[in-house]
């Protein structure tokens, strides 16, 4: 069974992080240049939280907070759901579907190592398919010829 830490090299991504201190505003428009749909936030090399688009909405938009006066960490996720890279995808998946969360930072011995969204974690299995159905596809080539 495949692990984050397969994922996570695949994946090649870099990590987006802001600061307790980052407006939503400057975390919004940070998470837009992107294209993302969260940003970890770190405080001294510590993860304290996660900001996502879902906090803009709940914590910002709906309740008329001003997004370029308002700090990140005022409205972020907190605490924060974590895996280890060892942690099988399968798990990570139920993770993600109990909690209804789509961002799951991943730590190994305490440091920040990743993030994987419910989307990293569908593209890799839909790859992990296809694999699978062309290797099964040859063999059946092979059989018949």
């Amino acid at each position: 069974m495949a692990s984050v830490r397969e994922l996570l090299v695949r994946k090649h991504g870099d990590l987006v992080t802001v600061t307790g201190g980052t407006t939503v505003l400057d975390a919004s428009t940070l998470m837009v240049g992107r294209g993302i749909g969260g940003v970890l936030v770190v405080e001294d090399g510590v993860l304290v939280g996660i900001f996502t688009e879902r906090d803009v909405l709940r914590r910002v938009v709906a309740v008329q907070r001003d997004p370029a006066t308002t700090a990140v960490r005022e409205v972020m996720t907190s605490p924060v759901l974590t895996v280890a890279p060892e942690t099988p995808l399968e798990d990570c998946r139920v993770l993600m579907s109990e909690r209804r969360i789509r961002h799951l930072p991943v730590t190994a011995d305490g440091a920040l190592v990743g993030v994987v969204s419910s989307g990293d974690v569908l593209a890799y299995e839909v790859s992990e398919r296809q694999a699978t159905i062309q290797q099964l596809e040859s063999y059946v080539y092979y059989v018949r010829s």
